[in-house]
């Protein structure tokens, strides 16, 4: 044990990937101890990836790459600006509500950094707002893009823990309301004490059209429902919502109906039992295009190349690190890593309640080392067994998890929307680094509540019959 997480923790520091040190750690400790024939390795480093659920994977991140590529970020932002840009601090609310609508379609909190968060942070310092500030709220909602559904964290953990990727998805928008509010309130506690002003004016027109917007969209569903009451069958109802959608967005030039369609059509699809969450990504990626070639026309075959190839690229190195990451993480059952932890938390506490203190403890350190994909891989197999003697419900501990690797993702040395940022803002690892800090406060607030009240994450999977 000590040979394989001390090899891994020294490759770590003197710069290799985090797969690749895994990779590597691995095969030293399989030469040295001989636990397993070459071929057993190999064969786990297959299966890691071999996975129906993993296909989700570049279907997510195309989808959100083409969203990038199809100017849907910047109808977002404006829909956001419309909504709430009127109240004080009104860019970094536009920050936060731009993000909640962009977690609905990228799944990730890169994407949504690198997407609509470029657009945020310029329009701030446009506007007049600290560099810093426009960082840190920037940072703080891009954690939001993992917790709303779709995501690609919950994706790769409930493979990993064998918990319905469906519930999950659900089990996130209740937290992701949750961290929504305490968001916009720090923003309200800042604009107040900076004494920041509204970006735009208030208009009751602006608002009023933003509102329309928004009640088109859920009047598709409602719609549905009524047509399907009266007698239509389903897909005779879906086909005449859409072609009244389409004609009003047509009639009226609506600046982002179709794209907050997006995630109304995969929690929706998934609701009804239209499709699984690996197939709704497919939905999105089928939803982008339409958008982006038919809709708004913006997309170009050069653009859409662009975005295959960066979804290719970062597909690759994610399902890398979970390849390698899986016989990593055999290889510490294997050696009775889990076992281990299991007897040193068990004989520290019988309490679930300290259990998840000390495991908060340990996913935020890890998540300031380790990549979100690694993390989930390595740990899940550890915690699992824990998880379930304490009797917590493993889409709850999901939750958790996926929030503390978001934290981790805006921390030094390896948080990439950290690195991200910083280049957007042209600012400092250092200084951006202590642009976030104030922002953590809503997160950790959030981790909290999530932490300790778990109705906030089980109530609606149950409502729904996703959970018992």
């Amino acid at each position: 044990m000590l040979v394989l997480i001390g090899s891994f923790l020294l490759l770590m520091i003197i710069g290799l990937p985090v797969a690749i040190s895994m990779a590597v750690s691995s095969v030293l400790y399989i030469v040295l101890y001989g636990v397993a024939p070459d071929i057993i390795a190999a064969q786990r480093l297959i299966a890691g990836v071999e996975s129906f659920p993993l296909l989700a994977v570049p279907f997510f991140i195309l989808a959100g790459n083409l969203m990038n590529v199809a100017g849907v970020t910047g109808r977002i932002y404006s829909f956001a600006v419309a909504l709430v840009g009127w109240m004080k601090g009104g860019l970094a609310q536009v920050n936060i509500i731009g993000s909640v609508v962009f977690s609905g379609m990228s799944g990730t909190a890169l994407a949504d950094a690198a997407g609509i968060g470029t657009i945020e942070i310029k329009a701030m310092k446009d506007h007049g707002y600290p560099v810093e500030a426009a960082v840190g709220v920037t940072a703080a909602s891009a954690t939001l893009g993992p917790i709303f559904p779709p995501s690609l964290p919950f994706v790769i953990y409930g493979m990993m823990a064998n918990v319905s990727i469906g519930a999950l998805f659900m089990a996130g928008i209740v937290p992701g309301v949750v961290m929504t509010v305490l968001m916009m309130v720090t923003v309200a506690i800042f604009a107040y004490i900076k004494r920041w002003g509204s970006d735009t004016p208030f208009s009751l027109r602006m608002i009023f059209g933003a509102s329309l917007e928004v009640l088109v969209v859920m009047m598709v569903p409602i719609g549905i429902y009524l047509l399907t009451a009266m007698g239509l069958s389903l897909n005779y109802a879906i086909l005449v919502a859409l072609i009244v959608l389409l004609a009003c967005d047509w009639y009226f030039d609506f600046s982002a109906v179709m794209a907050l369609m997006t995630p109304v059509i995969l929690i929706g699809g998934m609701t009804m039992g239209w499709f699984t969450p690996t197939e709704a990504a497919v939905a999105a990626v089928l939803w982008s295009l339409f958008l982006g070639l038919v809709r708004y026309r913006t997309m170009t075959f050069r653009s859409l190349a662009k975005a295959t190839m960066d979804t290719i690229e970062t597909t690759a190195s994610v399902l890398f690190i979970v390849a390698a990451a899986s016989v990593f993480a055999w290889l510490l059952t294997v050696s009775q890593t889990a076992q281990l932890l299991s007897t040193a938390i068990t004989g520290l506490t019988d309490s679930k309640w300290v259990f998840l203190i000390l495991v908060n403890l340990l996913m935020l350190f890890v998540g300031c080392f380790l990549d979100t994909i690694a993390a989930i891989t390595i740990l899940v197999p550890i915690l699992l067994p824990l998880v379930l003697q304490f009797d917590i419900d493993p889409v709850h501990f999901g939750l958790i998890m996926t929030l503390n690797l978001m934290i981790g993702l805006l921390h030094p040395p390896l948080g990439m929307v950290l690195f991200v940022l910083s280049r957007v803002a042209k600012l400092s690892v250092e200084r951006t680094t202590m642009a976030i800090v104030p922002w953590l406060v809503p997160l950790f607030v959030a981790l909290i509540i999530i932490t300790f009240i778990p109705a906030v994450t089980l109530w609606l999977p149950t409502e729904m019959g996703l959970i018992r």
